[in-house]
């Protein structure tokens, strides 16, 4: 069976301080029906978001976000665990930072416990423990997260579930004749340089890091998948039909994939 590490941001699943809790609901049900094709994996980012539901600090302050993550790690979870009972699906957190994946020893530690918990029918929910961490021990944004998870995993797919449909050729914002670029297998330098551009107030990252994670997959012979986190109807169809109306795939060339 085929494994996949998908991905969710913190815009996907809050809005107006609050969690959104029918997107949520969405993307539960869809990995529900993933797992039954395929062994899943998510990497969620929401933590310091979800805090800020119930404690109302300023979270560009570097202590603010680790008190609020502190926070909302535990109402993230219970907000997971509500809806994946509903379809008996039982989950399992892991908190990793970057330092995890510096060293042969702690990455095994990582794959063992992701199989074991794959193996036993539970749900591997990881997100990024940036509350005791400094700051090089943090990726800072949770594509990076999900990149090395899906590599190191062995997943044969990383999917981002974004605030955009895909990858566009020019700015969709401001170029109206924007349109996706449904294959990629070389993403263009100066792309990877730009600055970050979150969208959301809780966001830490934007294309860039999407498109840096997209980078790292291609170089270790690996795909990713990008698009909308809010409508699921292209993630499913793709995962599910084998169709492609929109997103993104980021796929190496024959001769790099492994």
């Amino acid at each position: 069976m085929q494994r996949i590490t998908l991905k969710v941001g913190s815009g996907v699943l809050t809005e107006n301080n609050e969690i959104a809790k029918q997107r949520m609901l969405n993307l539960v049900s869809l990995i529900s029906k993933l797992k039954q094709h395929y062994e899943v994996i998510l990497v969620t980012s929401g933590a310091v978001a979800a805090g800020y539901t119930a404690l109302k600090l300023d979270r560009n302050k570097n202590i603010s976000k680790k008190v609020l993550a502190s926070v909302g790690q535990p109402i993230l979870m219970s907000s997971y665990k509500a809806m994946f009972d509903i379809y008996d699906i039982d989950t399992s957190q892991i908190l990793l930072t970057e330092e995890d994946f510096e060293s042969l020893a702690h990455i095994d530690i990582v794959k063992q416990i992701v199989e074991a918990l794959i193996d036993n029918d539970i749900l591997p929910v990881v997100n990024e423990n940036d509350i005791t961490t400094i700051s090089d021990q943090v990726f800072g944004d949770n594509d990076q997260l999900a990149a090395h998870v899906a590599h190191y995993t062995n997943s044969d797919l990383l999917v981002i579930l974004s605030d955009i449909d895909g990858y566009y050729d020019n700015n969709p914002n401001t170029h109206a004749d924007a349109s996706i670029i449904l294959h990629i297998n070389k993403i263009p330098a100066e792309a990877l340089n730009e600055n970050h551009s979150p969208t959301s107030e809780f966001a830490t990252g934007g294309i860039v890091t999407k498109l840096m994670a997209a980078q790292f997959m291609m170089n270790k012979g690996r795909k990713m998948f990008l698009c909308n986190g809010y409508d699921l109807t292209t993630v499913e169809e793709y995962l599910l039909e084998g169709i492609q109306n929109k997103g993104t795939l980021f796929e190496p060339l024959p001769e790099q994939q492994g």
